[in-house]
Parts: structure tokens; C-alpha cells; sequence
């Protein structure tokens, strides 16, 4: 079979993830490659078509298990493949991965790669956690290169068993980067009052994000310190890891809480700007943005002891570090943002050069950009 030497396949499950690669396709297009996206319908396929101008073609995937589906879109993927010829198929997210990796290997695409954006299984227990690592295994024994997106992810995949093949990851972690120029705080004006200490998280409103343990850490503060403010941006999700009954009625009833939904552009923006602190107290992560973004807009944040998290916030540097699931950590980390005006400072000092000089944009898109630069001519 004739490959195209300089054609290399994008894939991602649904459309709205295609940001994450947008502007590398765009980067080595001008470099002479023939840069192709496959994923699910959806308008941000079709506007890398027809507003970008690239070679798009729409592969139907569930997110979640669906064998007859998954069948389906397999057999797709096989056909999308044999037609194009690529020499590097790069895939990212759970579902894409697994279907594009086995596609590409069954139709022998010389370079196969896979980015783990993060893991599931870890939080996961019985049937369902079997099957998810069987699905991991899976990609990762089809692919030929393995990108974690962070050392954490890197430790779980090689500590849990599901390969023992070289992994590395790029640079300091992350896929995308963060625009600095665009997350800057000097752009914008407060709009708050100084007077009232305001927490903000960013993100689903969702259970494994630990919303239920915040809130509750929330209201134990609030309590004792009335010119405190919750600020949660981000959609419910009420089909998929609901947050409990008594953490809905908390958010509705306390005065101190402001659900807002979600935000966008220098909307969210400002969200960053109006609040003293971060929070983000999530059960798992691959590489959390929403931490990146904070940081770049100069707030030090609370985080979990997870991946991805404890990779952006150094412990009492730009932030403090709490372990997972535990409401007496987590309120004592927000008191202590509250009422320690010294450490916070440093912290709140310290949290954008961080970023700057460790996630900044064109950095992560380099590191990406050379990484094919080294293994596309490897088989």
C-alpha cells in the first residue's frame, strides 16, 4: 500500500474537543503536511472545514460503551483509514482512541499514537473498572507511541498494568496550552467587592468533581465568616454524576452561594478577575485547563492530591494541595486563603509566572510539533 508520507490523521470522539489540536494542524499545514480531522458530526468539524479549509470526515461515536455502536464505528474508521493511506494516525480522548488504534493497526498505519488525557479507572471499582482498563489495554497494546498527558497519568498506566511500553510526556504535561496573552488579568478591571472574600470553581457541576464536599466546606465557612462568596461556573449535569439532593438545596438556599452557569470569553475572564481564590477539588483529572487558566489570570488555587492538579500547583508555592474527598481539608485550606494575607500573597505572586513558564501556548504546541518530527519516519 502507497502511503502519503506527510499525511497525518487527527481524530478525537466528539467535535467539541478538536480545539485541543486546531492550531498544531494549523502550524504544520504551513509546514507542508497534509493535516486531516476525523471525529463525530458536530459544528466545530464542520467549521475546520469550511472555515479552515481542511479534509474533515464525520465518524459517529458514543462516548460511553455501546458495542453495536462502537462496532459500527470501527468498521467506519477501517474504511476512513484504507481510503486515505495516512502514515500517522494521533488520536485522543477514551472512545477515539480505542477505535482509532485498533483501525490503524489492522490497517497497518506505520505510526500510531495515542495522548491519554486522563483516566478513568483509577476512581472506578467492580465490572465497570475492568472493563475500562481492558479498553486502555487495548489502545495502548495497538498503538505504537503512548503520550501521557501528565506523569501522574504516565505512573497510573505503567503502575496499573496497562503498558509496558516507553511512554513520554511533552514537555512539562498538557495538550493545549495556555494563551497568555489572552489570560491576562491586566486586561481587565475587578468588579467585586473587596470587602467580600470569593471563591470561584469552573467547571461541572458534577460529583467527581467534588462539588459536594465544597459546598459543604463552603457553608461550614460561611458560616463563621460572612463576607465569604461561592461563585460556580459551569452546567449541572443531571444524568451523569448528579451532585446529591442536600448539596442542590445548599447551592439554591445559601446566600453565599451563586451557581451562575456557564460562561465564555472574557465573560469567564472576569470570573478569574472578581475572585481571590481557585478551588478545585475534583476526584480525578488528566490535566485540568480550568486550573491553567486560574493560574495564568494570577489566582492561587486549592486543588486535590491528583493528577494533573498536583502537577500545576506546587504546595504552598502557587497554591495549597488537599487530599481528595475530605471536607475538614478542604475547609481548613480555605480558611487559611481567607485569613492568611502573607501566604496568599506569595501564592497569588507567584501562580502566573508559573504558568507562563511552564504551559505557555506556543511551548506546548512545539513540543507537540517536534515530537512528530521524531517518530513519523520510524517505521
Amino acid at each position: 500500500m502507497t502511503r502519503n508520507k506527510n499525511k497525518i490523521i487527527r481524530s478525537v470522539t466528539v467535535s467539541q474537543s478538536l480545539d485541543f489540536c486546531r492550531e498544531v494542524m494549523i502550524k504544520m499545514r504551513k509546514m507542508g503536511y497534509e493535516m486531516m480531522a476525523v471525529t463525530s458530526p458536530g459544528p466545530e468539524l464542520d467549521e475546520l472545514r469550511d472555515k479552515d479549509g481542511f479534509h474533515c470526515v464525520a465518524v459517529p461515536m458514543e462516548r460511553h460503551i455501546s458495542i453495536v455502536n462502537d462496532m459500527k464505528s470501527l468498521i467506519k474508521m477501517i474504511r476512513v483509514f484504507r481510503k486515505e493511506k495516512p502514515q500517522v494516525v494521533h488520536s485522543m480522548t477514551p472512545k477515539a482512541g480505542m477505535i482509532c488504534m485498533v483501525a490503524a493497526w489492522l490497517t497497518r498505519v506505520p505510526v500510531r499514537i495515542h495522548t491519554f488525557t486522563g483516566l478513568v479507572w483509577p476512581t472506578a471499582t467492580g465490572l465497570k473498572r475492568k472493563i475500562l482498563m481492558m479498553t486502555d489495554w487495548l489502545t495502548c497494546a495497538c498503538a505504537t507511541h503512548v503520550i501521557p498527558e501528565g506523569q501522574g497519568v504516565l505512573n497510573d498506566l505503567k503502575n496499573g498494568g496497562i503498558t509496558k511500553k516507553p511512554m513520554k510526556v511533552l514537555g512539562y504535561g498538557n495538550v493545549m496550552g495556555v494563551d497568555m496573552e489572552r489570560f491576562d488579568p491586566s486586561r481587565f478591571t475587578a468588579k467585586k467587592d473587596p470587602a467580600v472574600f470569593t471563591f470561584v470553581f469552573v467547571g461541572r457541576i458534577v460529583g467527581d468533581k467534588g462539588i459536594n464536599e465544597l459546598v459543604d466546606a463552603f457553608v461550614k465557612l460561611h458560616d463563621k465568616h460572612k463576607n465569604t462568596r461561592l461563585v460556580l461556573v459551569g452546567n449541572y449535569e443531571h444524568n451523569l454524576d448528579p451532585v446529591n439532593d442536600t448539596t442542590r438545596q445548599l447551592i439554591d438556599t445559601n446566600d453565599g452561594i451563586d451557581a451562575c452557569g456557564p460562561k465564555y470569553g472574557d465573560d469567564l475572564l472576569q470570573m478569574y478577575v472578581d475572585a481571590d481564590c481557585f478551588v478545585m477539588p475534583s476526584y480525578r483529572e488528566g490535566f485540568p485547563n480550568t486550573v491553567l487558566e486560574a493560574g495564568a489570570m494570577g489566582l492561587p488555587s486549592i486543588v486535590t492530591d491528583i493528577n494533573g492538579s498536583r502537577e500545576i500547583v506546587e504546595n504552598e508555592k502557587n497554591g495549597l494541595i488537599v487530599p481528595s474527598k475530605n471536607v475538614d481539608a478542604l475547609y481548613d485550606a480555605m480558611e487559611r486563603m481567607l485569613k492568611d494575607d502573607k501566604a496568599r500573597k506569595t501564592m497569588k505572586d507567584n501562580a502566573r509566572p508559573m504558568i507562563a513558564s511552564r504551559f505557555e501556548r506556543g511551548f506546548v504546541q512545539k513540543c507537540q510539533i517536534e515530537y512528530y518530527m521524531e517518530v513519523k519516519n520510524e517505521k
